[in-house]
């Protein structure tokens, strides 16, 4: 995220701390502590080893190119381009859109799953891009290996949604939203109507979560990656992270969003984020919360999950 995001702590953190912390009114945020509930839609169980290849990959790519993926640097571009080739080679429809901001170039890339009704868009995202100061696992490697993730796992099933499933990775995010700005505002407005959804995943991988964050930008949405977390036996806080993450790029043009956020991050913006900064299980729970929400908002049929077996770390 490009601001203070030590968004959530251990769910012994009380609600109005929290929402002190977050700059909100007291009895802002919300907690769920709620039984297991029956997961009703069939998505895929994904190895929590895939999505943490991923990072692995965005770690060794920071570490070649002088310690960060930074909007500018080497190392945004190798990110994208790792990113990218994993996309097509799953059949996805990609394009790279690039912009320029502070004298250097920066880029998006959008990637379309070619199933689907295009005029209904279920779209999954995250920033790709670090803070110089280091690595970025988490901030936001964790992020962007969920949603890519959960793209390659769509592509596995071979899946066949009644809605169109779109997925972004945002550059210059750390900057002021720049990329995610960008793509929306120089999106015509009979594309930016077909969006009926965005969901948002930043900083997805801190060790020693207990609790999740959940937006409550939107009620309907969040109550998706409620029931997932809830499923799990895992607490959630719903929060109003305001204009702090690329999310608000999409709601500023009257895009219905969410996203999901884990604990707090002693790393932040700093050069201890690295690969060690996040944990497997943590990552596990972030990619398979979004792939749930994948399934279910854009109608995936059941059948259409592979079984666990079936999924391999991804290389």
């Amino acid at each position: 995220m490009m601001k203070r995001k030590r968004v959530l702590g251990s769910a012994a953190i009380g609600a109005g701390l929290l929402a002190a912390l977050l700059g909100l009114p007291n009895g802002a945020v919300a907690q769920s502590t709620a039984p297991p509930a029956a997961v009703s839609v069939l998505s895929p169980d994904i190895p929590a080893a895939n999505s943490m290849a991923h990072a692995q990959q965005f770690q060794t790519i920071a570490t070649a190119n002088g310690g960060n993926r930074a909007h500018g640097r080497p190392g945004y571009r190798a990110s994208l381009d790792y990113v990218k080739s994993k996309l097509d080679a799953a059949g996805f429809q990609t394009s790279v859109q690039s912009f320029s901001y502070q004298g250097a170039t920066g880029y998006n890339l959008i990637a379309d799953w070619p199933q689907g009704d295009a005029n209904q868009v279920v779209f999954l995202g995250a920033h790709l891009d670090g803070v110089p100061a280091g690595p970025g696992v988490n901030d936001n490697g964790s992020g962007s290996s969920a949603v890519l993730e959960t793209a390659l796992a769509v592509a596995r099933a071979n899946a066949k949604p009644t809605k169109r499933l779109r997925f972004g990775w945002w550059g210059a995010e750390e900057l002021g939203l720049i990329g995610s700005k960008y793509y929306v505002q120089n999106l015509p407005a009979a594309e930016r109507s077909k969006i009926n959804a965005y969901l948002n995943f930043d900083m997805v991988g801190a060790k020693n979560t207990t609790t999740w964050g959940v937006y409550t930008d939107s009620s309907t949405l969040s109550a998706v990656f409620t029931e997932y977390f809830r499923s799990k036996g895992l607490p959630t806080r719903g929060f109003n992270i305001g204009a702090r993450s690329d999310h608000a790029s999409f709601k500023s043009a009257g895009i219905q969003v969410s996203g999901i956020a884990s604990g707090d991050d002693p790393c932040y913006h700093a050069r201890c984020d690295d690969i060690n900064n996040i944990s497997s299980p943590v990552m596990g729970h972030a990619t398979n919360a979004a792939a749930y929400a994948a399934w279910k908002l854009a109608g995936i049929p059941e059948g259409a999950a592979l079984p666990s077996a079936a999924y391999r770390p991804a290389g």
